[in-house]
């Protein structure tokens, strides 16, 4: 007779308010930490880390912001260690404001940051992951990765599309970023089956901004019909997850054509000065800020907040339907 032996538990740290709400069936979010490390400038990135926990939490739900310390994969996070992220965070430019190396961690990258007992900020992909195996059903972003302008010769896709493909949680977000080829990411969305679901919009928004021309594949108008759609999402056994399109706050917005100028600017800046691979969407979030000056990181931190409300009412939602 063949003994099978127990699976192993998940090696991921729960913080304890995030484990007890998980054990008493309560919401709880999950939050990324490369906008702490690498998607913004020290101190705006731990005020709006801290910001964004409160928005989660006054709107019913538990914040689990996920990162790896020290080769440990943590869902949840205690203040000091986001002010130890903030503090150490790699800047666009490669400077480092605490004189501490935070590593940008996918998924593909975790053997090796918990390998050597390093640090890492988690992107959506990696983040999605860890709040998988953590048992978080939803996660609220700022904007996903996706397919970069120049694909056809480059190859730059994220991880982030094919993680979604694979992994079944809900990621509310403002669309991609609009550095991206929005047109390319939703065709590779669709081909991996990921339902694209528009919170009060028709359209994909263009993070910045909040219309794109491109059309959602379904509308809903309250995080309770949300709710439903993921209630029947999962009751069908569906792999992978759910992207969420969340539109900036109208007050937040930044006109398309004004935007679009700055990012032309800003990638071609980055191909003059050979910034690729994982390096590109830091740096242009980066040189994008300087050339609005400081418009986007508002424009940023407003649509972030927006996200974390409403996957906060989602989640809360789900509990009460059962789901």
């Amino acid at each position: 007779m063949t003994v099978v032996p127990p699976a192993a538990a998940p090696p991921v740290e729960l913080a304890p308010e995030v484990a007890q709400a998980l054990a008493e069936g309560r919401p709880v979010v999950a939050l990324e930490s490369t906008i702490i490390t690498h998607g913004m400038p020290y101190p705006a990135n731990l005020e709006t880390a801290r910001g964004v926990e409160d928005v989660v939490r006054a709107n019913g739900a538990t914040p689990a912001t996920i990162a790896v310390l020290d080769g440990r994969l943590c869902v949840g996070l205690d203040d000091e260690a986001l002010e130890r992220l903030a503090r150490s965070a790699e800047g666009a430019d490669g400077t480092h404001d605490g004189g501490g190396e935070v590593v940008k961690a996918s998924r593909k990258d975790l053997p090796a940051v918990v390998a050597r007992g390093a640090t890492a900020g988690t992107t959506v992909a990696a983040t999605m992951y860890l709040a998988h195996l953590a048992g978080v059903r939803i996660f609220a972003t700022g904007g996903i990765g996706g397919v970069h302008r120049g694909a056809e010769h480059t190859f730059d896709v994220s991880a982030d599309l094919d993680e979604l493909g694979a992994t079944p949680v809900t990621v509310v977000c403002a669309g991609a970023k609009s550095i991206l080829d929005l047109p390319k990411t939703l065709e590779v969305l669709e081909t991996r089956g990921v339902p694209v679901i528009g919170l009060g919009t028709d359209e994909f928004p263009a993070f910045f901004s909040r219309t794109s021309g491109l059309p959602v594949d379904h509308r809903v108008d309250t995080p309770e019909q949300l709710a439903a759609v993921l209630v029947e999402h999962r009751r069908l056994g569906l792999r992978g997850g759910v992207l969420v399109a969340n539109p900036i706050p109208e007050a937040d917005a930044i006109p398309a054509e004004e935007i679009d100028a700055r990012i032309d600017e800003a990638i071609a800046d980055a191909e003059r000065a050979g910034i690729t691979r994982k390096e590109v969407t830091p740096y242009l979030l980066a040189r994008i800020n300087e050339l609005t000056d400081g418009r986007s990181l508002v424009a940023n931190i407003a649509l972030v907040r927006n996200n974390a409300a409403v996957a906060a009412r989602t989640a809360v939602a789900l509990v009460a339907l059962g789901g």
